[in-house]
C-alpha cells in the first residue's frame, strides 16, 4: 500500500508539473494580453520592457555585442573549416558586424543610411532578435521539457506516415521546430537519421517542410508586417498552410524520388486509447524532465548560441539583398514567377508581393521588410511564405548542408520555389478570409 501511495503522489507531481508548466508555455506564447492600452502575447510585453529599462544606448550596445560574438564564435570553435559553405558564411559574419558598427555610428555611404536599408535592419530586426530569441529560449522550456510536445505527437502520430510520409515519431521532431527552432529541429533529424530511424527520403522531408524558423522568430515578423493585433490567427493558419504545403512536396519531385530505405522500422502504434497513450507518454517525459532552473539555462544557452549565430547573418545577407532588391532586376526577374497568383487573385501592389516572395530566398525577413507598407492582405501573405518557405540562404540552408542529409543545394533551391509558390497560393485567400 505505502509503495502504491508513493507512486501515487509521483504521478501527481508529474501531472502538476506537465499541466502546470505547459499551461506558462501557452500563456506566455499564445495568450494576448493588454498592458497600457497595447494588446499582445506576454513574452512580446516582456521585450518591449526590456527595450525600455535598456535604453537606446545600452540595446545597441548590446545588440553590437552579440554580432560580435556570432562572428568571433566560428573561429573559437573551428566551425568555419568544415566546408566552402562555413568558409563563405564566417565572411558574411564579420561583414554583418561591420554593417552592424555602421548602423550605430551612422557612417558610410549615404545609400546605406536611408531608413530603410541599415537602420531598419538594425533597430527592427537585429535589435528585437536579439533579445526576443533569448528570452523565447527560457519560456520554450516550458513548452518542450515537460510533455507537451509528447502529448501533441501521439495525438497526431496517426497522421503523419500517410499525411507527410514521415514515421510516427517524426511528429514530435515536427512540432519542436516549429515551435522551438530550425537549427534544435534539424539537430534531432540529423541525429535520428543517423541512427538509422529515418531514411533519407523521410530526413529531407523534415529538413525541408518543418524546420521553419521558431515561433519567436514570427513574433519578430508578425511585427515587421503589424499582425499583432491577428497574431494567433496569423500563427496557426501560417502553422496549417506550411504543412498542407509539406504534404503536396513530398509527392513531387525532388522528394519523392529520394531513397526511402530505413535500417529500423517503426512498430506499430500502441494498442487502446490514443488519448490515454498521449497523456501516459506526457507523463513519463515530465516525471523524467530536469529540474527547471537545469532546463530554462540549457534553453537559455541554445537561445543565445542561436541569437549570435543569425544575427551577423540578417546584417550581412539581410543588406546584400535591400541592396539586391532595390538596385538590381534581380528579385523582378525571378517575382515574374510569382506574378500570375497574385494577378489572379487581383492583390494590391502584386508585383511587388512577387518580388517580396522570390527575395525570401536570400534571407527569410526580407519578404517582410519589402511589404510594411502594403494593405492587409499582401501583408498576410508575406508573413505566411516568409515562413512557410522554410529555406533561406541566410540561415537554414547551411544549416542543412552541415548535416549528413544528402540534400544539394540545387535540391534545396528547387524545394524552395515549389513551396514559396503553393505558400502564397494559400496564403492569399486565407488572408482575404480574415482580412478585417
Amino acid at each position: 500500500m505505502q509503495q502504491v501511495s508513493l507512486k501515487q503522489r509521483f504521478d501527481v507531481k508529474s501531472a502538476f508539473r506537465m499541466i502546470f508548466f505547459s499551461a506558462i508555455g501557452i500563456f506566455i506564447f499564445f495568450i494576448p494580453i493588454n498592458i497600457s492600452g497595447i494588446t499582445s502575447i506576454p513574452l512580446d510585453h516582456m521585450v518591449t520592457f526590456l527595450k525600455s529599462l535598456l535604453g537606446s544606448t545600452g540595446v545597441n550596445v548590446y545588440a553590437v555585442v552579440m554580432v560580435a560574438a556570432g562572428a568571433i564564435y566560428p573561429l573559437v570553435t573551428g566551425e568555419w573549416r568544415n566546408s566552402t559553405t562555413s568558409k563563405v558564411f564566417l565572411v558574411l559574419k564579420w561583414l554583418g558586424l561591420v554593417a552592424a558598427i555602421l548602423a550605430i555610428t551612422k557612417l558610410g555611404p549615404v545609400a546605406l543610411q536611408e531608413p530603410g536599408m541599415l537602420p531598419f535592419l538594425f533597430n527592427k530586426l537585429v535589435v528585437s532578435v536579439g533579445l526576443i530569441v533569448p528570452i523565447g529560449a527560457v519560456f520554450l522550456a516550458f513548452l518542450v521539457s515537460y510533455g507537451l510536445l509528447e502529448c501533441i505527437g501521439i495525438l497526431v502520430q496517426k497522421m503523419m506516415r500517410p499525411v507527410w510520409k514521415t514515421p510516427g515519431r517524426s511528429a514530435i521532431d515536427a512540432v519542436a521546430s516549429f515551435v522551438g527552432s530550425y537549427s534544435i529541429g534539424l539537430l534531432i533529424t540529423n541525429r535520428v537519421y543517423v541512427s538509422g530511424y529515418y531514411s533519407a527520403k523521410e530526413a529531407a522531408i523534415i529538413a525541408t517542410g518543418f524546420s521553419t524558423v521558431s515561433a519567436t522568430f514570427m513574433i519578430i515578423v508578425a511585427k515587421t508586417l503589424d499582425l499583432m493585433s491577428v497574431w494567433n490567427a496569423y500563427f496557426w493558419l501560417t502553422l496549417v498552410i506550411t504543412f498542407i504545403v509539406t504534404a503536396i512536396t513530398v509527392r513531387l519531385p525532388p522528394l519523392s524520388n529520394m531513397d526511402d530505405h530505413s535500417e529500423f522500422h517503426e512498430p506499430e502504434g500502441q494498442a487502446g486509447s490514443r488519448l490515454k497513450t498521449a497523456w501516459q507518454e506526457g507523463m513519463e517525459v515530465a516525471r523524467k524532465s530536469p529540474p527547471l532552473a537545469q532546463s530554462v539555462f540549457e534553453n537559455l544557452k541554445d537561445g543565445l548560441i542561436m541569437t549570435i549565430s543569425i544575427l551577423p547573418s540578417i546584417m550581412s545577407v539581410g543588406l546584400i539583398g535591400l541592396l539586391v532588391a532595390k538596385y538590381t532586376m534581380a528579385f523582378d526577374i525571378i517575382g515574374y514567377v510569382f506574378y500570375p497568383i497574385t494577378w489572379v487573385y487581383n492583390v494590391d501592389q502584386g508585383m511587388l508581393l512577387a518580388k517580396a516572395t522570390a527575395s525570401g530566398l536570400a534571407e527569410m525577413f526580407l519578404p517582410a521588410l519589402l511589404m510594411t507598407e502594403a494593405d492587409f492582405v499582401a501583408r498576410f501573405a508575406a508573413g505566411v511564405v516568409s515562413v512557410s518557405s522554410v529555406l533561406f540562404f541566410s540561415a537554414s540552408i547551411p544549416c542543412i548542408l552541415s548535416t549528413k542529409i544528402p540534400l544539394k543545394i540545387s535540391t534545396l533551391v528547387w524545394v524552395w520555389f515549389i513551396r514559396a509558390f503553393l505558400s502564397l497560393a494559400l496564403a492569399i485567400p486565407v488572408g482575404m478570409l480574415i482580412a478585417p
